[in-house]
C-alpha cells in the first residue's frame, strides 16, 4: 500500500463531517496531513498530527501533497480546484463541481491537459437508500421502469445565518439538494432528452431559493426531483413505478445525522438503517419489505484510491459534475422563461456505472 498524501481545503460542516472522518478511516489508503482552517484549529481536537494551515498556496506549494480535497463555498470551489490542478495535484471537489457549466468544462480539459485526475464528491451514490434502489432495479423486480421520484424535502422555517442562504453565486437549495438528486437521476438513468423546472424563494426573508420541482424525460421514464424547506409532513423519500411493480422507500440515509453527530464512520453500526424505514416493494410475487443496503460514503474513497493507485474505473467522473451543473442552469432558466429545455444536446456522452 502506497497511502495519497492528502490535504483538505475547508474545514466546515463538508470537511469535518463528510471528508476528514472517512479520508481519516482508510488509513491504509489515504496521508492525511494537512487542513486548511483560515482562522481557527477546530482540526487539532480530533486530527492532532495534522498540520494545520492558513492558506491554499501553503497547500499547493507543498511537494509531498499528492491530492488536494475541496470542500469550501460553491464559488469557491473552481478557483480552488484550478490552482489545484495548476500545481500538480490530484483534486476532489465537493457537489456542485462548479457554479458554472464553463468552469467545469475548464476543469476538465485542465486536468486532462496535466494527466490528472478531477473527481467530483457524489458521496449520496452510496447512501443505503440509493445502494438499494440500485439493486431493486438491477434484480429486474419492478421491470422497465417508467417513472422515478425522489425528493430532500425538509421542514424548517427559520433561516440560518449561512451562505447557503444568502444571495451569492451557487447559495440555494438547487445547488445544494438539487446536486445530489439530479445526479441521482442521472446515475440511473444516463442522459435526458429535456427539462422542465419551477424554483420559488418561498420563506420570508430568504435571499436564496428553497424550493424546486424538476422533471426529467429521458427515453422511457419520466423522473420528478423535488425539495423545499416548508414540508412538514415528507411523505416517501423515493418511488420507483416499473411495468412490473413499484418500490416505496421512506426515512433518509442515517449517515448524515450521525456524522453531524460526531459519531465517526468506524463505528459497527454505521450507515445501517432502521428497519421502520425499509422499503416495500410490491410486484406480481406480493408485496415484501426490502431490508436496506448497508450505506457508506467511504465507498467513493475506496474507488478513488483504486483509481489512482490501481487503475480501476473511476466511478465519479468529471463529466458527471458538468452534466448536473448544466441541469442546474438549465433548470434555474426552464424556471425563468416557464418553459421546457431540450437538454441532450448540453450534455456529455459519459458512462455512468451503477
Amino acid at each position: 500500500m502506497q497511502p495519497i498524501k492528502t490535504a483538505l481545503v475547508g474545514y466546515g460542516l463538508g470537511g469535518r463531517c463528510f471528508h476528514a472522518p472517512f479520508i481519516a478511516n482508510l488509513p491504509q489508503y489515504y496521508d492525511l496531513r494537512m487542513i486548511f482552517e483560515r482562522s481557527k484549529d477546530t482540526a487539532k481536537e480530533r486530527y492532532p498530527s495534522v498540520q494545520i494551515v492558513r492558506s491554499i498556496e501553503a497547500i499547493l506549494e507543498n511537494p509531498e501533497i499528492e491530492l488536494v480535497v475541496v470542500t469550501t463555498p460553491n464559488d469557491t470551489h473552481y478557483p480552488y480546484a484550478l490552482a489545484a490542478l495548476e500545481a500538480g495535484k490530484h483534486v476532489v471537489v465537493d457537489k456542485p463541481m462548479t457554479i458554472t457549466a464553463q468552469q467545469a468544462h475548464h476543469l476538465i480539459q485542465v486536468a486532462k491537459e496535466k494527466n490528472l485526475i478531477c473527481s467530483v464528491y457524489q458521496n449520496r451514490r452510496y447512501a443505503s437508500d440509493a445502494r438499494t434502489l440500485q439493486k431493486v432495479i438491477k434484480s429486474g423486480a419492478l421491470g422497465d421502469v417508467w417513472y422515478f421520484e425522489a425528493q430532500y424535502h425538509r421542514f424548517r422555517p427559520e433561516l440560518k445565518n449561512s451562505w447557503k442562504e444568502t444571495a451569492v453565486p451557487g447559495s440555494g437549495i438547487l445547488y445544494d439538494l438539487g446536486a445530489h438528486l439530479i445526479d441521482q437521476a442521472l446515475h440511473l438513468f444516463g442522459i435526458p432528452q429535456t427539462l422542465v423546472a419551477h424554483t420559488e424563494m418561498q420563506r420570508p426573508g430568504t435571499e436564496a431559493i428553497d424550493y424546486f420541482d424538476i422533471i426529467l424525460q429521458f427515453a422511457s421514464t419520466r423522473v420528478r426531483l423535488t425539495a423545499g424547506m416548508l414540508v412538514r409532513e415528507q411523505g416517501p423519500r423515493l418511488q420507483l413505478h416499473g411495468t412490473k411493480g413499484s418500490f416505496i422507500k421512506n426515512g433518509d440515509d442515517p449517515q448524515d445525522m450521525a456524522a453531524r453527530e460526531g459519531i465517526l464512520p468506524s463505528d459497527p453500526n454505521w450507515g445501517l438503517e432502521d428497519p421502520s424505514i425499509y422499503g416495500l416493494l410490491h410486484n406480481d410475487e406480493g408485496k415484501q419489505i426490502i431490508p436496506s443496503e448497508k450505506g457508506d460514503f467511504g465507498l467513493y474513497y475506496e474507488n478513488f484510491y483504486k483509481h489512482v493507485r490501481e487503475g480501476a474505473v473511476l466511478r465519479e467522473k468529471p463529466e458527471h459534475g458538468y452534466n448536473v451543473v448544466t441541469l442546474i442552469e438549465q433548470a434555474l432558466l426552464s424556471s425563468e422563461q416557464q418553459q421546457v429545455m431540450p437538454v441532450s444536446h448540453l450534455l456529455l456522452p459519459v458512462e455512468y456505472i451503477i
